[in-house]
């Protein structure tokens, strides 16, 4: 699976995940600074899924059009350690539970939800 890490993704979650045989990229390491839109286009030209903290995602996929094939999963965690994102995020694949192609999905404290678009 390759994974595109927005900005705002914990440094330490992505190095686990790399850690672990993921194919990921960090926008803070990479191009630091681009648009949100830029961010969709890219992980749609690299066909990544796009592990976020910003839930302006959502409204760019449902009230702008914007269509990553691959997914976004907006993370909306009040209180966490730097490795928990990678951390349960790893345990959603390994538990084999959930899909991520053409869905937004939230993850927060208490549940996940995913909506296709």
């Amino acid at each position: 699976m390759k994974l595109l890490a927005n900005e705002n993704f914990p440094i330490t979650s992505k190095r686990l995940l790399a850690d672990n045989g993921f194919d990921i990229i960090h926008i803070g390491e990479t191009n630091s600074g681009i648009s949100d839109e830029a961010v969709m286009n890219l992980a749609q030209l690299q066909e990544r899924t796009i592990l976020t903290f910003d839930r302006d995602y959502g409204e760019l996929i449902f009230k702008f059009g914007h269509r990553p094939p691959r997914g976004v999963v907006y993370f909306r965690l009040d209180s966490y350690n730097p490795a928990y994102p990678a951390q349960f995020f790893m345990e959603l694949l390994i538990e084999n539970k959930i899909v991520f192609e053409g869905i937004f999905t939230v993850i927060d404290t208490d549940s996940i939800r995913q909506r296709k678009y």
